[in-house]
């Protein structure tokens, strides 16, 4: 199959989207498919190699916004447009929160969704214009459906189907500010009539969608992310000399992180485990400095400094050495995660995870059998479920590797692709009807 995947960037951080996709196109890639993955908006930020050719950044975060704050501007030179869309000009204009923050987005959201009637139209049209003369598509896959206003132009155009991805952009939607939230859910349920198919990355979000979009059930399939797991060494067999917490993910409000330092500093108060550590990882871009700093000075405060370190941006290998050194992980996010690519990451590594009742959690760790789950937004009840596996390393490495095993059955990015693969064939290729036409 020739396979397009259209996914946008974050421009200067690691996010779960970006490396789900990339994943994916570099195992249909080895499964002999001619995938192909499309920066939009910003540049990727991937573990591994982007898997694309050369290309500008199509729909650029910044002609997005000069096309939907200057209606004049829709139309540029293509020299202009290429300064635009110069990746180290997105890069830098990444680290401003508002390219990217929902709350800011009202307006170029709901006109994205207008696709061919929005007043981003012309940066479209150059999206299609550097496609026309490749190789004709099988079928074009959008990574999550803020992207469906595309979708009839696309198909329209190359007259194929469009998979699109359902992967955590509730959130997003529901961030935004009135007057433009609910419109915006409205006019996705409009245009995601014409996508033919949609992934989900987890039963729960895979109803949520179903429901707020009233899509029918039958259009959509669950198929859960997977990641590589022999990249990832399991953990010691002992526990960790100093037992240690850690948290692998933006350090963003959203992720829990401010709920996770009040629970290790309600461990430390009662001195409740002898040695604690917590370790910080994961993401850290410029606006996430405040909140950071806000956090480090609490902990300060606390006479706690000397106990956390901070770890930000870690390469794929820097990243596996640190889960290697883990009691237990959580990133109690306070929102209903899609599903949480960090916890696969660290079951991976046999550590096993707390993470709060709500969103696809349950689903995962049902799946699993890797963690504990307690009550959202409650540090006492996280630092209850953190301190009896911290207190139980028997108990903590059985759930461990139990979670282990279950990822290499059934989360390894071989098997999301076959998955994958197999939906994309049945989209592409639909049984015959069986209905008898009259005479």
């Amino acid at each position: 199959m020739r396979i397009i995947q259209l996914t946008p960037g974050t421009g200067n951080f690691y996010c779960g989207s970006c490396l789900h996709d990339n994943a994916l196109v570099r195992a249909l890639r080895a499964r002999g498919h001619d995938a192909l993955m499309v920066p939009l908006y910003l540049p990727f930020v991937v573990e591994d190699p982007a898997l694309t050719v050369p290309a500008p950044i199509f729909l650029g975060g910044l002609s997005v916004f000069l096309a939907q704050k200057f209606p004049r501007l829709r139309r540029v030179p293509a020299w202009l447009n290429r300064v635009f869309s110069s990746p180290a000009l997105l890069r830098q204009l990444a680290r401003l929160a508002g390219l990217t923050s929902a709350r800011d987005l009202g307006e170029s959201t709901l006109s994205m969704l207008r696709g061919e009637d929005g007043r981003q139209a012309g940066e479209l049209e150059r999206l299609i214009e550097w496609l026309r003369p490749l190789p004709p598509p099988d079928v074009i896959c959008l990574s999550n459906s803020l992207l469906a206003g595309m979708a009839r132009r696309l198909k329209a155009e190359f007259h194929c189907p469009v998979v699109c991805t359902l992967q955590g952009e509730a959130a997003f939607l529901d961030d935004l500010a009135e007057p433009y939230r609910q419109p915006a859910w409205d006019l996705l349920a409009q245009r995601a009539a014409e996508v033919d198919r949609f992934i989900a990355v987890s039963g729960y979000f895979g109803e949520l969608m179903h429901r707020r979009l009233r899509l029918d059930a039958a259009r959509v399939t669950v198929i859960y992310p997977g990641v590589a797991v022999e990249d990832v060494a399991p953990a010691a067999p002992a526990a960790p000399a100093a037992p240690a917490i850690g948290f692998l993910a933006r350090m963003h409000p959203t992720k829990g992180l401010a709920t996770l330092v009040d629970a290790f500093l309600l461990l430390q108060k009662g001195n409740a485990v002898p040695g604690l550590r917590l370790r910080i990882a994961g993401a850290q871009t410029g606006s996430d400095e405040r909140f950071v700093a806000a956090l480090a000075q609490k902990i300060s405060a606390h006479g706690q400094q000397a106990s956390v370190d901070w770890l930000p941006n870690l390469d794929r290998a820097a990243k596996a050495e640190f889960l290697r050194g883990l009691s237990v992980c959580s990133v109690p996010a306070t929102y209903g995660e899609a599903f949480g690519l960090y916890v696969l990451e660290a079951l991976a590594a046999g550590v096993p995870v707390v993470q709060p009742r709500h969103g696809a959690f349950p689903e995962v760790l049902a799946l699993t059998g890797g963690g504990v789950l307690c009550a959202p937004d409650d540090p006492a009840a996280l630092a209850a479920g953190l301190r009896a596996l911290l207190l139980d390393p028997v108990r903590a490495r059985r759930l461990g590797a139990a979670g282990r095993t279950a990822v290499q059955a059934h989360f390894t990015i071989e098997v999301m692709a076959q998955k994958t693969e197999a939906l994309l064939q049945s989209v592409c290729n639909p049984p015959p009807s069986n209905t008898i036409p009259s005479p």
